[in-house]
């Protein structure tokens, strides 16, 4: 009997780490992976630092850490107080990407946060690097996979999420390229596809390329869906599958998510609704940062606001806690 109890231990630690972790559920934050179910409440689209001047001029020699730590810091530990676990910082690459900055933020703040790979296109390509105007979907793909394998920046830091970003009209052909490039690496990575995206017409032919690739749009957050005014849109795409990120909540537009949220609810589609603030913005063009907007409106505005309209505890952790956990989920999600 010890002989064969000793048998069945040396099988299990010689099982490799990958198929012992294969039913593993993680999100990846900037301090490594973390089970899905200390994830919590969280907020999936904000910002820390972000800088305007362009790929041609960026360089992160053009901000102090130490300033920024020490700006943004209090808010950090604000929304902690009220109960936030999660910070999803979706500021790209040639953006004010910042990853050792956030994994400082992190530590002191006791917040997961998670960063991201990708190359943001909106703004008429002002913040894509020369390298993307000349390569293929697939290279630009491989670039975001390494940094999935192999860290950020050689920090060992790896990306959360994909995030791209795209204009308002029709999809240009180097539009159509980040979103194929989103798809091929989403396939091996498991990464979901955040794309600044804002009206509809961007946003359904965002899908149709993902599900031309063989990706689901489970895979896919329809970032800024609130700046699309018809609301049978949010509902037409949730049904589809994608993620309704209603991400600009602040105190004078609480009403106007209120029912946007409730739209969603009606339809039975609450369990594809994604809530932030898109705020913080520190930028080093300015002086002490600019203007630093808070991330507290969805605790002490919209929270509120959402049970006055009957909505029930239960909905208000569904909003907060289980969509971001689906949503961020390390997972492969084919069409």
């Amino acid at each position: 009997m010890k002989r064969f109890i000793l048998l069945i231990l040396i099988a299990i630690l010689t099982i490799p780490k990958c198929v012992m972790s294969q039913n593993r559920k993680i999100i990846m934050t900037v301090n490594g992976p973390v089970d899905i179910q200390k994830m919590g409440v969280s907020l999936i689209h904000e910002h820390i630092l972000v800088d305007f001047i362009g790929a041609e001029k960026y360089s992160s020699d053009r901000w102090d850490d130490k300033k920024v730590f020490e700006r943004s810091i209090p808010f950090l530990q604000k929304i902690k107080e009220l109960g936030c676990q999660t910070f999803v910082e979706c500021t790209g690459g040639y953006l004010g990407r910042d990853v050792l900055l956030l994994r400082a933020l992190s530590n002191a703040s006791g917040l997961n946060i998670i960063t991201n790979t990708g190359n943001y296109g909106a703004g008429n390509n002002k913040y894509i690097p020369a390298y993307a105007f000349t390569e293929t979907a697939e290279q630009l793909a491989n670039r975001w996979i390494a940094e999935w394998k192999e860290g950020i920046d050689s920090t060992g830091i790896k990306p959360g999420l994909i995030k791209i970003g795209v204009d308002g009209g029709p999809l240009s052909v180097m539009h159509q390229k980040l979103i194929t490039a989103a798809a091929k690496a989403h396939l091996q990575t498991g990464l979901v596809i955040a794309s600044h995206t804002g009206p509809s017409v961007p946003a359904f032919e965002q899908i149709a390329i993902l599900q031309k690739e063989g990706v689901s749009p489970e895979a896919f957050i329809w970032v800024h869906a609130q700046a699309e005014r018809d609301l049978e849109a949010h509902v037409k795409a949730a049904r589809l599958g994608a993620w309704i990120g209603l991400d600009g909540v602040n105190d004078s537009n609480i009403q106007e998510y209120v029912v946007m949220i409730q739209n969603l609810k009606n339809n039975n589609l609450l369990n594809k609704v994604l809530l932030s603030h898109d705020a913080g913005w520190y930028d080093p063009a300015k002086e002490n940062g600019g203007e630093f907007r808070g991330y507290t409106s969805i605790f002490e505005k919209l929270i509120p606001a959402l049970k006055e309209a009957h909505f029930s505890d239960a909905e208000i952790h569904q909003l907060l806690v289980e969509n971001p956990a689906n949503a961020f989920e390390i997972r492969i999600r084919k069409a």
